[in-house]
């Protein structure tokens, strides 16, 4: 079941992309308006881990071994 899940995740991630790339090159309507969902979903998802990343500590721009 867990899998099932797992590919259908990819399948809509995949499937963003693809509109995504046909959006820029001047696709029908509903192509832009999925791309525009994709790429705000991409944006949240973005902020949300970058806070989850400064509560737990595990930052990329600590100097531990320089």
């Amino acid at each position: 079941m867990i899998v099932l899940i797992l590919v259908g995740i990819l399948v809509l991630a995949v499937g963003g992309c693809v509109c995504v790339v046909w959006a820029s090159r001047g696709g029908p309507r509903w192509v832009r308006v999925v791309a525009s969902v994709t790429l705000g979903v991409g944006e949240v998802v973005r902020v949300l881990s970058r806070s989850s990343g400064r509560r737990s500590g595990a930052g990329s721009s600590s100097s531990d071994g320089d």
